[in-house]
């Protein structure tokens, strides 16, 4: 069992931020206009450039050290399927190499895992495999 350098705290928040910004869609009336509780708010719902939950989600996952964002796009693989968890020394190798031809490993790395359709399925996926508990009740990330 391999011993994570991301807590699964941090883990946590970001699959609960993640299936926040995953059920966004895109704009359904672009020109609203109306007050939002005329329209039951569902604005909110809307995927748009200037979206909250993506820049928390972006700006946490970008403030990660290295070790914790290659343990994230590792757990994000074995959740969708790419290897298991007896594998995961080679994952892990093979996401340092993907880094290494990042040219802004940090910025390109965040962009790779929000870019990821079900991230935060995906990554408690991953935590399930490897037997970690990550669901208890959280809303903020513990440091």
């Amino acid at each position: 069992m391999p011993e994570l350098a991301i807590s699964a705290d941090k883990v946590a928040f970001i699959i609960e931020k993640a299936r926040e910004f995953d059920v966004k869609e895109a704009a359904s009336d672009p020109d609203s206009g109306s007050n939002p509780s005329d329209d039951d708010e569902i604005d909110v719902l809307e995927d748009t450039t200037s979206d909250p939950v993506a820049a928390e989600l972006a700006g946490f996952i970008r403030a990660l050290n290295e070790d914790e964002q290659l343990d994230l796009v590792t757990l994000m693989w074995i959740g969708r399927g790419d290897g298991d968890v007896d594998e995961w020394d080679d994952l892990r190798e093979r996401a340092v190499e993907v880094r290494s031809e990042y040219k802004a490993p940090r910025r390109e790395t965040v962009q790779y895992l929000l870019g990821e359709p079900m991230l935060g399925d995906l990554l408690a996926d991953g935590m399930d495999e490897l037997g970690i508990d990550w669901t208890d009740e959280r809303t903020t990330p513990v440091s």
